[in-house]
């Protein structure tokens, strides 16, 4: 086939992980076949690697006495029957608990063990199928929630999602065949609404010689963007590709560090290239070069609640905070839905749902329905476009609660700061693993625990910013470490204070932290920024911001932009200048101002010395005796 694929394959085959010895004992199926007896039998008929393993590539996730299971929902569309019958089994067997999540399905919890068969039967009675949506299994398809709908739509995939699971779901010889998860998005309209550079394999839009079809991007996984990988293909070539894509990563992936297995790695190690030339070969079709990637923008729907479809219809997107809807809620939006549109529900990659094709004459009075009016109270900045995976109370490897952290911060940030024309992207994971995609947000929230002012250890998070999803997707950098998440919500406030100060009419953060942010301050200065408004504001209560100038700077150097902030504070607590210029011959001079460390102090007894002393070592009339990184001052801080 190749042989950097064959070098590759060997170097890491001398010997296997844990996992893949328990995959080689049974096949899944025969877990399968006998859940009505493990069922009859209760939880101690379950096997330890049943549990751990082979129930998961059924969507059956065991934790605490009971199971979350995810229903798997192609392309994130579910008719009307399908979403009545996922409601009514929330409703009998899942204490009318339901998530919606990032991949546009849904994850039913708190089913017992004694309910699992009757429950997977009810589901596949009108189509609706688990398999393959955990463990090492293709995952499910996710697309443009409004394909087929939306203006900007140009080729619709559903179709396309149908036969790349025909291929594999509910097919024995895919069925835990792979060496790890792999997830895949395609997307046929211009705006990115899928997180489209963010998955294993990625086919986006593309037009080459006037023909429309999809370029490849392959290796994403947490903190990584997918690669371009040069190839063209038309949507009738897809699922060739995508069978010769999986055989290859079935082949040749690796088996031995389950921390290193996902594709990235493979390809990594083999290159573009070589990986280009395997898959030539593997699937038969002379693959064209890359074409001309189409995707440019966000969502067209980011920030909107109605949007138009090329129908003449709206698509209404109900905000579900969190991703935390109920069943009842899931059969009243099924029968809005056949009452005032389509009858169809679509999920999004951003945790809510659409209810598509209402017509104009009827939308007022589909706004003004009970359901529809509970959850417009969601419809804001700060709930529109936010992610957070499960935390602590459903998941395993969660590290806070995060879904009612993100809802708690959203509703402060709401109470505090209102600002028009405005798309915010916030995402929430509850541990590393990255389940929330906070690597991409316009601000990111990673769960972790952090240290009080008295030395608690309590719920924290490390905040990201300056993610991006548009055509030159880009992973966040982190701004600070281990914040609790009391502390976490003003840092937060103050960045967007910035952005509501300076921001250009209905443009979204990222276009904003591009244009101003990132060209103008480091992301070390941006985490001092936010950590001294806190201070002088949370801490010292002394009702002043320091704020960001709206000039570039000439270096992001971190002494010169240390040295400008200790300048400005100066003036700001003390209303005098740290520095005055001289006349004469060294009129292009400064001069510092008669000042001891504690002068602050001194000019506004409000300030304590310890702040005081650092905003000396900032402006330090010795270049060499200043302070030269923002870590050392922000350290200081904490003495504060």
């Amino acid at each position: 086939m190749g042989k950097k694929l064959d070098e590759a394959k060997e170097a890491r085959s001398k010997k296997i992980n844990k996992v893949e010895v328990v995959k080689s004992e049974k096949e899944p199926m025969t877990v399968y076949s006998r859940l009505e007896d493990i069922a009859k039998g209760g939880i101690e008929n379950l096997t330890k690697e049943d549990s751990s393993y082979f129930l998961k590539c059924f969507g059956l996730f065991y934790k605490d006495g009971d199971f979350m299971l995810r229903v798997r929902i192609p392309a994130g569309q579910a008719g009307y029957d399908q979403a009545v019958r996922i409601g009514e089994v929330a409703q009998k067997y899942g204490n009318d608990y339901i998530d919606i999540t990032t991949r546009m399905q849904i994850e039913l919890r708190y089913i017992k063990i004694e309910d699992i068969a009757t429950v997977l039967k009810e589901l596949r009675e009108v189509g609706i199928s688990t398999f393959q949506t955990g463990a090492d299994n293709p995952r499910n398809i996710v697309t443009d929630p409004l394909d087929g709908i939306a203006y900007d739509n140009i080729i619709e995939t559903k179709p396309i999602v149908d036969k790349l699971q025909s291929l594999m779901v509910e097919n024995p010889e895919w069925i835990s065949a792979l060496p790890r998860k792999f997830n895949t998005g395609i997307l046929g309209s211009l705006s990115n609404s899928c997180n489209i550079f963010g998955h294993d394999c990625s086919l986006v839009l593309a037009q080459k010689d006037g023909i429309f079809g999809f370029n490849l991007y392959l290796g994403a996984r947490v903190g990584v963007q997918a690669k371009d990988m040069d190839i063209f293909v038309t949507k009738d070539e897809v699922p060739m590709l995508f069978e010769a894509l999986l055989n290859l990563f079935k082949r040749y992936g690796y088996r031995d560090n389950r921390n290193k297995n996902r594709l990235h790695f493979l390809l990594n190690d083999v290159g573009v290239s070589n990986f280009r030339e395997a898959l030539v070969t593997q699937s038969g079709i002379e693959l064209s070069r890359a074409g001309i990637t189409m995707v440019q923008s966000q969502s067209i729907a980011l920030g909107s609640n109605r949007v138009l479809g090329r129908d003449g219809k709206f698509a209404y997107k109900v905000i579900v905070p969190s991703g935390i809807f109920s069943g009842s809620d899931l059969i009243e939006s099924a029968k809005l839905a056949r009452e005032y549109g389509s009858g169809d529900i679509r999920f999004t990659y951003d945790q809510n749902l659409y209810i598509t094709s209402i017509d104009s004459s009827v939308v007022d009075r589909f706004e003004s329905t009970e359901l529809i009016s509970r959850y417009a109270k969601y419809n804001n900045l700060y709930f529109n476009d936010m992610i957070a995976c499960a935390g602590t109370q459903t998941c395993s490897f969660g590290v806070i609660p995060n879904k009612p952290d993100a809802i708690e911060m959203a509703n402060f940030l709401n109470s505090e700061l209102s600002i028009e024309s405005a798309v915010v992207r916030m995402n929430w994971s509850a541990c590393p693993k990255g389940c929330g995609v906070h690597g991409i947000a316009d601000i990111g929230f990673e769960g972790c625990k952090a240290k009080d002012d008295e030395g608690n250890r309590v719920d924290g998070v490390h905040v990201f910013v300056g993610g991006k999803i548009t055509r030159e997707a880009r992973e966040a950098h982190i701004l600070h470490k281990a914040l609790p998440i009391t502390e976490a919500k003003h840092h937060v406030k103050y960045l967007l204070k910035t952005y509501a100060s300076y921001k250009k009419r209905g443009e979204s953060y990222e276009a904003f932290d591009d244009r101003f942010l990132s060209n103008n301050y480091s992301f070390q200065a941006l985490g001092f920024y936010t950590k001294i408004n806190y201070i002088l504001n949370e801490k010292l209560n002394l009702s002043m911001f320091l704020e960001l100038d709206e000039r570039p700077k000439s270096s992001k150097r971190e002494e010169y932009e240390i040295f400008a902030f200790g300048l400005k504070l100066y003036r700001l607590l003390t209303g005098e200048k740290r520095y005055e210029s001289v006349s004469g011959l060294e009129a292009n001079m400064l001069r510092p101002t008669s000042i001891k460390r504690d002068s602050v102090t001194k000019l506004n007894p409000k300030v304590p010395t310890k702040l005081s002393e650092v905003i000396y070592n900032m402006t330090h009339e010795h270049k060499s005796s200043r302070a030269q990184v923002f870590s050392e001052i922000v350290v200081a801080l904490k003495e504060i």
